[in-house]
Order: structure tokens, then sequence, then C-alpha cells
């Protein structure tokens, strides 16, 4: 098949956050995983394959030079990454693969990669058995996937599944791994595919798929239609809640019944017409629009029928699913570290299992708490660096901070500000569970940089632009990109000491 020359082998550099200690990061690893090239000397690999990379390279079938590569874009939500290479030696001698269209149930597939067990090129086969709204692991989300009796193994993921006539139709991405399954792989399909090239094309980034900002529940008991105000003719499902931060919320209602998306009449049970005997659920119609399109939606209200004109927009989560590339901000003083959490940062913690191990109030705002305001995160206490000013606080782990001397915390740059700006003789943490914690507001401040000595930190805060640029300049020891800044103080001898330290920490 000529069309596997275009299947390259894709190794990469990671550098993964360190969220038990964030001002820094773990150590680097390496992996390798299967891409392929594609038109406009592009090269498509799974998102999950170049996660916190540092260096990216490529190496072509029968080739033994591995080339550098440029991460254009990485669409976390669709498990896709867009690379290309600069230098023109890369590109001589191959065909980019051409898409073929969504293959139907028992079409034979092969799957082409480089998965672990050798080094050349491995191909495998198999049909599609499934073809359904799947839950993507990477991105937390759900979109159009197939499921096909093909292996699928570590290394394969980016590597493409072709058709009979050696048309690409999808992307290798994960595979489930159970002791009642065998052989059952997923592949992101071509309107997946498509959307992520286009987006790409239309605005030059990936700004993701968006969703009806809603939750919605089955309207098949006909009690329930009934009391409703459904017709008998009538189908559609009920809007539970409205996210706070969707465009929907200026519209939709708890207890509308939406009964058609774009024209097409969704049913009882939430699916729409797919193809011949097939149905889908009618998140698909939504996930083939793009960031910023409207939709026309036809709901039910108080037994009238209503049309809006929703404009469509990426999901607002309170506990986010990533941090895209970016280190996780925290902020510390006196020995408290305050972070905002998200899923990386859960299964940091508490490991792949965080959904049964986490603490209950934390998994529950992870997964039925909607965010108020675009702005809004939840502020824990990660950890507390012990020392005398903290005596009796040192068991708090991951609580979240509800208020600060009696005002509600909207975020961590929000608390920053509040303890920063603080001119009160008392700094009072209110925290879940009913706990309090109060600390002297000078002593606090005072031995917040003796605590960041101790433990090598450059910084009580990831970013000093979170909060008001006149306390960035007000703090005697801060760091920017890696670069020590003593303000003027009156304790010179002091501080001279405290850069000493620090820097033969840092070998300088």
């Amino acid at each position: 098949m000529p069309s596997m020359d275009a299947v390259v082998k894709v190794f990469c550099v990671h550098t993964e956050p360190n969220f038990s200690l964030p001002w820094q990061r773990k150590r680097q690893y390496s992996s390798s995983s299967s891409g392929f090239i594609i038109g406009g000397r592009r090269v498509l690999t799974n998102a999950h394959s170049v996660e916190h990379y540092t260096q990216v390279k490529l190496k072509k079938r029968g080739s033994d030079t591995k080339y550098l590569a440029t991460v254009l874009a990485i669409g976390t939500e669709c498990d896709i990454a867009m690379l290309t290479v600069e230098d023109d030696e890369f590109w001589k001698g191959v065909s980019p693969l051409e898409f073929g269209s969504l293959p139907a149930l028992q079409d034979a597939v092969t799957v082409v990669g480089y998965p672990i067990g050798g080094d050349t090129i491995s191909v495998t086969s198999g049909v599609v058995s499934r073809i359904e709204i799947l839950s993507y692991v990477h991105g937390s989300t759900e979109l159009l996937g197939l499921q096909i009796d093909a292996a699928i193994n570590s290394g394969n993921s980016g590597g493409p599944a072709f058709n009979d006539k050696g048309k690409c139709v999808g992307i290798a991405f994960q595979s489930l791994k159970h002791e009642d399954v065998e052989n059952i792989g997923y592949v992101i399909p071509t309107p997946v595919i498509n959307h992520f090239i286009q987006d790409y094309e239309k605005s030059g980034e990936y700004t993701g798929f968006p969703i009806l900002g809603i939750e919605w529940q089955k309207m098949e008991n006909p009690d329930l239609r009934k009391a409703m105000g459904m017709k008998s003719d009538q189908k559609g499902v009920r809007v539970r809640r409205v996210e706070p931060t969707a465009p929907e919320s200026g519209c939709l209602q708890p207890s509308d019944i939406i009964l058609s998306f774009d024209g097409i009449d969704i049913a009882n049970d939430g699916t729409v017409p797919f193809r011949h005997g097939e149905r889908i659920g009618f998140s698909y119609l939504i996930s083939q629009k793009y960031t910023g399109e409207k939709a026309y939606v036809k709901i039910l209200r108080n037994s009238k029928v209503l049309e809006f004109n929703i404009k469509l927009a990426t999901h607002k989560r309170l506990i986010p699913a990533h941090i895209k590339g970016r280190p996780p901000s925290y902020y510390i003083v006196a020995g408290f570290v305050f972070m905002v959490v998200s899923v990386p940062y859960l299964r940091s913690e508490y490991g792949k299992d965080y959904e049964y191990d986490a603490p209950v109030k934390l998994l529950d705002k992870h997964l039925h708490a909607m965010a108020q305001s675009p702005d809004e995160q939840l502020v824990v206490v990660s950890q507390v660096l012990v020392a005398d000013i903290n005596i009796g606080y040192e068991e708090i782990v991951n609580i979240q901070v509800l208020s600060f001397n009696g005002k509600p915390v909207k975020n961590l740059k929000h608390l920053a500000t509040m303890v920063e700006d603080c001119n009160e003789e008392y700094l009072k943490f209110d925290m879940d569970y009913d706990q309090l914690v109060v600390l002297e507001a000078k002593t606090a401040k005072a031995a917040t940089q003796d605590i960041l000595t101790t433990h090598c930190i450059p910084s009580a805060i990831s970013d000093w632009s979170l909060v008001a640029p006149k306390k960035a300049k007000d703090s005697r020891f801060t760091s920017q990109v890696g670069l020590i800044r003593l303000n003027d103080s009156k304790e010179p001898l002091r501080y001279w000491g405290i850069l000493q330290k620090f820097c033969s920490h840092l070998n300088i």
C-alpha cells in the first residue's frame, strides 16, 4: 500500500507540570507514537502524543533521519494535533494521504502505525463494529467515534486507519482494556478530523467544539410528556439546567422542551436520524457547528412553541478538564499554598482513579457544579509548608477556600489581590467543612519570605500580573523567567544571604 509511506513515527520529549510543587516541572520523559502526512505540508497525530511537549521529532518510513517538528495546533477535546516540518527534505518523495467518507458497519479497516513490540511499521486489520457518540478519554468530552476490532496498542496512537481503497477514514486514538473484552479499539472519524482542520484553517488556531450549555432529561415517560403540555405528535428532551456562562442562558430556561435543532427533530430519547437504520445522539449535530456560529432551536414552553437563533460557544467548566500547556497557577502566603483545581490537578493528587479517591465535595463540584461567571475558579489550599506561623494548620490539604475576611473568593487572582491589599489586623480564611484559618497579617506576610527561601521557591506567586502591579514592585524577593530581582532593603546583608542560598541551590 503506497499510502503507508505517508505514515511517520513521532518522537516527543514531555515535561509535565508538577502540581505538588507548582513552581517547578517534573523530570522530562520521552515517548513515541504515530502520525501521517496530509496536504499543505502538515502532519496529524494525537493531542495526547504531544501533550506538554518540549521537543517533537518525526521520522519517515525507511529513513534514518529525525526531523524537528513544530506544533501548529492542539485540539484537546478531539485529541488531534497538527504539526509541520520546516526542512524541505522531509517532504520529498512522499504523497499526502487523502480522506475517505465515513465507513459503514462491517467495512474493512486497516490500522497502520508504530506500536510497541518493534521499531518498524505495523499493520493490523479488522472491521467497523460500531458508530456512535464516544467518550474521548483525553478530551473529557463526547464526539462521534468508530469502534473497530483491530488491535490498537501503545504507540499506534495518531496512526491512520485506511479503508479498502487506501484512503484514510480515521485516526487511532484509544482502546478498551478490560478482562472481559478483546480487540476493542477506537478511531477518530473523518467528520471530526475535517472539523479540526477547517477550524484551524478558518481562524488560524484551534477554537474547539461548541456545545449547547444545558443538561437535559429524556421524555420517554408518557405521564411526564402530558404534564409538560406536549401533544401526541411532539417529541423532544427537557432542559434540566442551563449553564449561567453559556449564551443559551439568555433564552433557554429549565423545563423547556427542545423539539428540534437546526430543523432536525429530536426524539424523546435525545437521538436524531443518522443514516439508514441508524440513530445518534443530537449532540452530534452540535459538534458539526463551529464556535461562534448560530443554530436554529425550536422549543416548547408552557404549551407554546418558540424559536431562537442561539450563538454556540465552547464549554466553561468550573473545574477545567485541561490546563492546555500552561503551568499551574499558585499563590503562597505564610506557607499556605493556594491553587486552582483542575482535572489534571485531581489526577496528580489522587491518581488515575481520582473519581473514586478524591474528596466527595470536590468530586461533587467536578461532576455537577456550574461556573456562575466566566472567571470563576475553585481555589483550594493544596498544602501547608510547615513553619512556626502556621502551627496547628499542617493537616489542611485540598480544602476549598470559600471566603477571605468575609468576602467570597471568585478566583485565585481575586484571593491574591485581597491578601496583598489587606490592611486589617488578621488574615481570615473561611474554608469548606466550616474550618477557619486566622493569621496575624504582618507576621504572616513577613514569614512568607523565609518559607520561600527554605523551600527554594523563586516567587510567592506563579505570575505577579495576577495582582496589582504596585504589589509586585513592593515585593523584596521576586523572580521573572528564572532571574532574581532584589529590591531596596534595610537589611542588605540578610537578603544577600538569601540570594546566595538560592543561587547555590540553582548551581550558579
